[in-house]
């Protein structure tokens, strides 16, 4: 009887190491449901805070050769290839000043762009590789066939050379940058 019950204890040794040893699993199902996505945003460096460019005319020498600006740096990030399009606010300068009627300065006339530095893995399009004219309202493509990134940059600087034609005053313009994915 004690063998009969030795092999029974160890028989039952056996299945419950047998249980505790064989496991059990549940498996999910993770799925990233990602949509294209862009941003593009002036990067703040020093005292350049990115939004805003004043060009200033203090002497004779400015209206005679222009006045120049720093670079602004743009940044985009995108999960796919994408182009740049430029474009001013209007054809012409808003005015404020004491001059009546408003002089009526065109932006094309006055106010050239280049791409200064190109970090997007594009390509310069339309010449802004050196100063060109901002032909107003019209959308102009000036990087194409970017690299998708989280840090895709470019710099621009503005030149204005207005001449003596002009009154004393503000003259303003919006210049807006829009990225598209491809």
């Amino acid at each position: 009887m004690k063998k009969i019950t030795a092999i029974f204890i160890t028989l039952i040794c056996s299945a419950t190491a047998f249980a505790q040893n064989a496991g059990s699993s549940a498996s999910q199902t993770t799925n990233l449901q990602l949509t294209n996505a862009i941003e593009i945003s002036f990067v703040a460096t020093g005292n350049n805070t990115g939004s805003v460019v004043n060009l200033a005319f203090n002497t004779v020498n400015d209206y005679a050769n222009g006045v120049q600006s720093g670079d602004y740096q743009i940044r985009i990030r995108s999960n796919r290839k994408f182009d740049v399009e430029m474009e001013a606010s209007d054809d012409y300068f808003d005015y404020t000043g004491t001059t009546s009627p408003a002089p009526q300065m065109r932006v094309k006339d006055v106010l050239d762009m280049m791409i200064s530095s190109n970090n997007t893995g594009g390509q310069i399009n339309g010449g802004y590789h050196q100063f060109k004219h901002i032909e107003g309202d019209n959308d102009k493509r000036i990087l194409n066939d970017c690299d998708n990134g989280a840090n895709q940059t470019f710099s621009v600087k503005y030149r204005a050379t207005p001449g003596f034609s002009y009154p004393a005053g503000t003259y303003t313009t919006t210049i807006t940058y829009t990225a598209t994915q491809d």
